[in-house]
C-alpha cells in the first residue's frame, strides 16, 4: 500500500494541517487506457487561506494579497492529473500547493540601495566609445 509522505511544510515549521485540506477527485483525461474510465484520478485540493488557523496572520495576509487572482472566496485550489494513479496525484498536488503558499507568504525582497556608478567604470566606458566612433569613421568613403 502507497503512504502519503505528509506533512507537507510550506516553510520552517508551517505547515499544512491534514484536516484542513479539501481533496476532490474526478475522472482525468490522458493516459491510461481502460482503466481510466472507471477511475477517479483527477485531484483537486483546495486549502481556506482565509480561515486557517495554520498560517501566521502575517503570512495569512500575504497570501490572500498574492494569491488573489487565484482565491474564489479566500479557498485556493490546486489540480492535478498527470499520473495514472490517484496517490501520486494527490502527493503532487500537495506538494504544488505547499510550495505555491511557500512562494505566496515569502518575505519581500530587501530594497534595493541606490548606488553610483565609480568613475573608473564611467571614464572606460567612455574611452571605449570615442575608439569605436574613430575605428567606424576611419571607415567611411569623405575624403577620396
Amino acid at each position: 500500500m502507497y503512504v502519503m509522505s505528509g506533512p507537507y511544510v510550506v516553510r520552517g515549521s508551517v505547515s499544512l494541517p491534514e484536516a484542513e485540506l479539501m481533496w476532490r477527485f474526478s475522472r482525468s483525461s490522458g493516459p491510461g487506457g481502460q482503466h481510466v474510465n472507471t477511475s477517479d484520478t483527477q485531484v483537486e485540493l483546495s486549502f481556506d487561506i482565509a480561515r486557517t488557523e495554520a498560517l501566521p496572520e502575517v503570512w495569512k495576509q500575504r497570501a490572500l494579497e498574492r494569491l488573489a487572482g487565484r482565491l474564489h472566496d479566500g479557498v485556493v485550489t490546486v489540480r492535478a492529473s498527470e499520473h495514472r494513479s490517484q496517490w501520486r496525484n494527490r502527493e503532487a498536488a500537495a506538494v504544488r500547493l505547499a510550495a505555491l503558499l511557500a512562494e505566496a507568504t515569502a518575505p519581500p525582497p530587501r530594497p534595493r540601495r541606490a548606488t553610483r556608478v565609480p568613475r573608473g567604470i564611467n571614464e572606460r566606458r567612455l574611452r571605449e566609445k570615442k575608439r569605436r566612433s574613430e575605428t567606424k569613421r576611419g571607415r567611411s568613403a569623405r575624403d577620396w
